[in-house]
């Protein structure tokens, strides 16, 4: 393969990157062969050229100050030419070409950041997560926090490769998911359809309102002589996606909002396509500032996992191969009728025998 060749400059969109890639990096552009682990949060990527790449991974806060930032920065300064990367888990990566480089620079990382080193192969690796209070317009939950309260529990999972396979969790602060499809997911759930300010909604666009509804539950209304929603609540699925359109239309509620457990979400590999998320505990509650509850389950459910899953199997492939029978069992998980799939659209979710077998 060719050397990079020079692009035309760019006066908008994202910047190209290729300027600030590893000279390594630059130099075997499309020559590599491939990597391995050398431990916990190192691997090293070897090219056709004998050139090597060694990547150190730090677990990172996805919200920093500008002081941590240039700290980052002067240790990639110091040990990297001044280079490193974000992954989309909020890792930072340093790249050294040489192995006696890494040791050096893992004991910067811990001593100076203060951040651990893992994150990489059959561990827990760094949670991804929502806005949160931070910044978001609909939650009613801390992401942040609960990533925090759940991350303090499992360091020594994230330090250490002790699990069949990866483990890529996500958190969420409403229950349109930004956090994505991953191996388990806490999401905020609600439980109630919106309350409508009629003397406000007005000032909202309402053909958005009602057109961002994922099923039609929303429709138009006058009230007063003014115009208005109505919410058709035997349809309504308490997603809150009309809340983000509208904030007359509330959705949260302090009171009756919990958090849940969601499992099996992946992309595709080679073994098996990807898959979506499926609820696996209801009810949990919403107990800021450490969420013991989440925790708790949370904790049940990898130690299941752990102790029951074979060599390189995801979490959902391990529920796919022992029944969800079994993982209630193992688990300690309650079913209840919401783990019932009876969307008006899901016929073909269920088994469609005389029997109903989990």
């Amino acid at each position: 393969m060719s050397p990079i060749k020079p692009r035309a400059p760019r006066d908008n969109g994202a910047p190209d990157y290729e300027p600030y890639l590893h000279p390594s990096m630059q130099r075997n552009y499309g020559r590599w062969t491939g990597h391995r682990d050398i431990r916990p949060g190192v691997f090293v990527h070897e090219a056709e050229s004998g050139d090597n790449l060694f990547t150190v991974r730090a677990g990172s806060p996805r919200l920093m100050s500008a002081r941590l930032l240039r700290r980052i920065c002067d240790v990639a300064d110091k040990f990297c030419q001044g280079r490193l990367r974000f992954t989309s888990r909020n890792n930072v990566e340093f790249q050294v070409e040489t192995e006696a480089e890494v040791q050096p620079l893992i004991d910067e990382i811990e001593k100076v950041l203060g951040f651990p080193v893992g994150g990489t192969g059959r561990s827990v690796h760094n949670i991804i997560h929502t806005q949160g209070w931070l910044h978001c317009n609909l939650p009613n939950t801390d992401a942040s926090g609960v990533v925090k309260s759940i991350m303090d529990m499992l360091y020594e999972e994230f330090t250490h490769e002790n699990f069949p396979q990866r483990v890529k969790i996500s958190t969420s602060c409403c229950t349109i998911n930004c956090g994505g499809q991953t191996d388990i997911a806490i999401n905020l759930q609600h439980h109630h359809p919106p309350v409508i300010d009629h003397e406000m909604v007005g000032r909202c666009e309402l053909p958005k309102v009602i057109a961002i509804c994922p099923v039609m539950a929303i429709r138009p209304d006058r009230k007063d002589g003014h115009d208005t929603v109505e919410v058709i609540e035997e349809k309504c699925m308490y997603c809150g996606a009309c809340h983000a359109q509208c904030p007359a239309i509330e959705i949260r509620d302090g009171d009756t909002d919990t958090l849940s457990i969601w499992v099996g979400g992946k992309s595709s590999h080679t073994r098996s396509g990807p898959a979506f998320m499926k609820l696996a505990a209801i009810g949990l509650p919403n107990n800021p500032p450490r969420w013991p509850e989440v925790g708790d389950a949370l904790k049940r459910l990898l130690n299941a996992y752990k102790d029951g899953a074979r060599e390189f199997e995801r979490v959902g492939e391990w529920i796919d191969r022992i029944g969800w029978k079994n993982f209630f069992d193992l688990t300690g998980f309650e079913f209840t009728k919401y783990h019932i799939d009876n969307y008006r659209w899901a016929r073909t979710t269920f088994n469609t025998s005389s029997h109903v077998r989990l």
